[in-house]
């Protein structure tokens, strides 16, 4: 990536420099898998999620602190009329996830998990990604920063989401710009685009992409330009999570779009993280094989609001609690193999 002097120089050589699992607490963590009460192997995925645990907060697997983080941010090219919802409709959500109405508070109230909501400037959008770049460098920047301020208070396994309308068009602007192939590779309904409105969101994913050719070689600067300011927050939070030694996972198409941002800049920037679920977004699947990662559920979900990643927490807890809880053969008395 090119150095230019300007605010993303000190992300881009964050993201150069990421720290690595602990290979102590992974051997540890398998050392102890080998002896519980059970045959190796037989926790299938769990295991592997439980030494990922270990490996990336260097300690014995446990989830005691878990949150759902959702940004929310809006988005001027929804102007281009590619969703049946005004943006308006951004912060009445935000309500609802403050009066616990959504589904995400139902999601986290069962599996016992932390929610907070971060509200981006919902009153003045990004700008019209068909004529204009989204952000600034300075304000994509400061917004990454934000992001990344969103574990304070502690956590010790982050789930990201987001909130804002007209956002998997953005999302699919990026992964076009990222990984090519059509416009219609990467557009899906949303939250509803159906006819000459999903007409009018391929467009619209054309001709941003087609606008901003000749500035797609770098990917944060595919961030600012295609991006908005939730897009920019998850991939904060995702970087403040490596550095504090916190396992992410990560929810659907659009949160998978701020990952992809970051892989792309350093090929290792998401091994601390797991992808919750696959949507019902057509593209999301398609994103997820080009990160080279294994969604844990596929449920037919599309909401957003960190719905899957919530999800997919309660099996994470579910896997740190074996490692941790089950009894070993020698302490429950059981033979082993003859």
């Amino acid at each position: 990536m090119s150095v230019s002097g300007l605010p993303f120089d000190d992300f881009r050589n964050l993201i150069a420099n990421l720290p690595g699992p602990d290979s102590r607490a992974l051997v540890d963590a398998r050392e102890r898998d080998s002896h519980l009460t059970k045959p190796p192997g037989a926790l299938g995925r769990l295991e592997e999620i439980a030494f990922w645990l270990a490996a990336w907060s260097g300690r014995k697997p446990a989830v005691n602190r878990p949150l759902v983080a959702i940004f929310a941010g809006n988005h001027g090219v929804t102007r281009q009329r590619i969703t049946p919802f005004p943006s308006e409709v951004t912060k009445q959500m935000v309500a609802n996830f403050s009066n616990g109405g959504a589904a995400i508070n139902q999601i986290c109230a069962a599996y016992d998990l932390g929610l907070k909501v971060f509200d981006l400037a919902l009153d003045y959008p990004t700008g019209d990604i068909t004529e204009e770049a989204a952000l600034s460098e300075r304000d994509c920047a400061a917004t990454m920063a934000f992001g990344m301020e969103s574990i304070a208070g502690g956590t010790d396994l982050l789930c990201i989401g987001e909130m804002g309308i007209g956002n998997t068009t953005i999302a699919a602007a990026i992964h076009l710009a990222l990984y090519g192939g059509e416009a219609e590779d990467w557009v899906g309904p949303g939250t509803g685009s159906e006819g000459e409105l999903l007409e009018r969101k391929i467009a619209a994913v054309k001709k941003a992409v087609a606008f901003h050719k000749d500035h797609l070689n770098d990917p944060l600067e595919i961030l600012r330009r295609l991006g908005g300011r939730e897009i920019a927050a998850m991939a904060g939070a995702i970087l403040a999570a490596r550095m504090e030694k916190i396992p992410v996972i990560i929810d659907g198409y659009v949160a998978t779009a701020a990952a992809s941002i970051l892989k792309a800049a350093n090929p290792s920037a998401l091994d601390h993280c797991l992808i919750g679920h696959v949507s019902a977004e057509p593209g999301h699947m398609r994103s997820i094989e080009r990160l080279g990662k294994t969604p844990l559920l596929a449920l037919g979900m599309r909401l957003g609001e960190g719905t899957g990643a919530a999800l997919a927490a309660g099996i994470v807890k579910a896997a740190a609690a074996c490692h941790t809880g089950m009894a070993t053969f020698e302490s429950a008395g059981v033979s082993g193999k003859a």
